[in-house]
């Protein structure tokens, strides 16, 4: 019983044999064709049905307004200046903590006077302020 060795004729195998792997990843393949499908479907459940409810007016977000000339409006009443806007905002905040604004800035508006009026919100001690804008 004679055990062969490798002979200095015979070269080693340097190439990789890509066969087993191709048959893994083409199983991983099927396996993901077969269960996807089942991933996808839904629970079919019939929800309760109730009332429509309407928002609360009382938390209506306030709007604030800036225009072209650099006027502040709020809820569509002219304010005189910044301080007066930081303390009728601070009067809001007192009646509703959790209260919002929203604001309305013109395009023609110069970006120094919108940056003042949100610093005044923000001394006033607002943090729920949102820009309003219109789709194009």
């Amino acid at each position: 019983m004679a055990f062969k060795t490798q002979s200095e004729n015979e070269d080693a195998m340097s190439e990789i044999n890509v066969t087993p792997l191709v048959d893994v990843m083409l199983v991983l393949v099927i396996i993901l064709l077969v269960t996807a499908p089942l991933l996808t479907q839904s629970v079919h459940v019939t929800l309760p049905k109730t009332a429509e409810t309407t928002a609360n007016v009382e938390e209506q977000p306030l709007q604030l307004g800036i225009d072209t000339q650099g006027g502040i409006t709020l809820n569509k009443q002219t304010v005189a200046d910044l301080a007066a806007l930081e303390t009728i905002l601070k009067q809001e905040l007192v009646k509703n903590p959790e209260v919002a604004l929203h604001l309305y800035a013109d395009q023609g508006v110069i970006y120094g006077k919108v940056a003042e009026v949100m610093a005044a919100v923000q001394h006033a001690g607002l943090a729920k302020i949102a820009f309003v804008t219109v789709e194009k």
